[in-house]
């Protein structure tokens, strides 16, 4: 069954992956560390872990497959997910994928370092409507995908 894994604590496009989830009739679970607000919906659950270190990318990571979408912007997340056969895509609609990872994950390593080095400071540029839009579009796109692939497994 198709599902939808949201990395939920920071992430800024919940409303949309409800939005697309409920036209798509695609379950959503919300996963973080403390409590958030989810609307009262059967498609909608709540997933609190607890709150060690990477107790919700572990839960995440865990359900993981071929019929999962991680919405997430974290990269070890990421590539934890898409080994495990998941589609990935981060809050500005950038879709991770098994060629783009390792990249990604080198630039990370790369970031980190200039960071604790001094030679970098600040974070990711603000989130913008077109981060949004993109977002949209991936999502829905991934599940259209999603869909059609579950769609020619099973027997007639």
């Amino acid at each position: 069954m198709i599902r939808i894994l949201v990395d939920a604590d920071a992430c800024p496009v919940k409303e949309e992956i409800y939005k697309v989830a409920f036209r798509h009739d695609i379950g959503v679970t919300i996963v973080s560390n403390s409590p958030i607000r989810i609307p009262v919906h059967a498609l909608v659950e709540r997933m609190v872990v607890s709150d060690g270190f990477d107790a919700a990318d572990d839960w995440i990571a865990e359900r993981a497959d071929g019929e999962a979408v991680c919405i997430t912007a974290d990269i070890l997340l990421a590539d934890r997910c898409l080994k495990a056969g998941a589609a990935v895509i981060a809050p500005s609609g950038k879709p991770f994928t098994p060629a783009s990872i390792g990249t990604a994950v080198a630039t990370r390593a790369i970031m980190a370092d200039l960071r604790a080095g001094g030679d970098i400071v600040g974070g990711p540029p603000p989130f913008t409507k077109a981060d949004r839009s993109r977002f949209l579009s991936a999502l829905d796109e991934t599940l259209v995908r999603l869909k059609r692939s579950a769609g020619n497994r099973r027997p007639a």
